[in-house]
């Protein structure tokens, strides 16, 4: 077996790793030289140091993105999680309807970015007429319909993600519990949230990762408006590559900064919430 193992280990190996190094790893060594670099086609690449790298950190409309997008992170984790957590709860005591609730929750999942994005810009722009303003009006307008908009978008995402958890809880230990006088609350904060935590591990790293990389929603909804006080890091990287001529190696400096920081942050928050699984 071990000689058959090795005979096709590439023959089953090598295309996925052709194609990660062809889609992923290549492209992301080309942007780190990038990032170093003055250009505007990769004719005229010509090396500049850290040069791009100060440039994107005396930007101030990068700085107002990144405070932006970290306050809609902090905001967003809390305001997805905790509703998606209790819809599990609720959904995973087998009421009668169960599946059809959980079916249409999960739904604006499916739903593409950019139409979110209009779907909830024309919502909320019908609602804000009555006062006579629109999303662009005001910054926090648009902040909490980012809010909405991806609460709308990922509570169902992290609703199934929380049931496949707590399904997986032995109801003995529920029931035991329970003989032995434990009150829903002491079941919840004893028992649940101790068993689900590899499934919180997982919800707290895509709510996380999903937020800060937000764009075509942020696209659709605001465009970054009024000015550009709601752009947030992803749309800031793309309207400098794309809107500013000769900033294309400053783009490269902020989208490496911006994987840098999401990969450290996401780290940080996966090595807390493991050893909150370890230590229940």
């Amino acid at each position: 077996m071990d000689k058959a193992l090795k005979k096709y280990f590439w023959l089953f190996v090598g295309p996925t790793l052709l194609a990660f190094i062809v889609a992923f790893a290549a492209p992301f060594v080309m942007g780190v030289i990038l990032s170093f670099s003055k250009f505007t086609t990769m004719a005229n690449i010509r090396l500049v140091g850290f040069a791009n790298y100060g440039r994107a950190f005396s930007n101030p409309e990068f700085l107002n993105a990144l405070r932006f997008s970290a306050l809609f992170v902090v905001v967003s984790v809390f305001v997805i999680n905790i509703p998606a957590f209790g819809l599990a709860l609720l959904l995973s005591r087998g009421l009668k309807g169960t599946n059809a609730f959980r079916t249409a929750i999960f739904m604006p999942n499916l739903i593409g970015g950019i139409v979110l994005g209009y779907i909830w810009q024309f919502i909320i722009n019908g609602v804000l007429s009555i006062f006579g303003v629109t999303i662009t009006v005001d910054p926090k307008y648009g902040f909490w319909g980012m809010v909405i908009l991806s609460s709308w978008q990922y509570i169902g995402y992290m609703m199934i993600i929380y049931i496949a958890g707590i399904q997986n809880i032995p109801v003995e230990i529920n029931e035991a519990a329970t003989i032995d006088g434990a009150g829903p609350l002491t079941v919840l904060r004893k028992i649940t949230i101790p068993l689900v935590m590899p499934s919180i591990t997982i919800t707290m790293f895509m709510s996380v990762t999903n937020s800060f990389k937000m764009f075509d929603q942020n696209l659709a909804l605001t465009a970054g408006g009024p000015g550009k006080s709601t752009v947030m890091v992803a749309l800031d990287i793309y309207k400098t590559f794309y809107d500013r001529p000769g900033f294309e190696g400053v783009a490269q400096a902020k989208a490496l900064m911006f994987f840098i920081m999401v990969a450290l942050i996401a780290l940080v928050q996966i090595s807390i919430t493991r050893k909150r699984e370890v230590s229940e």
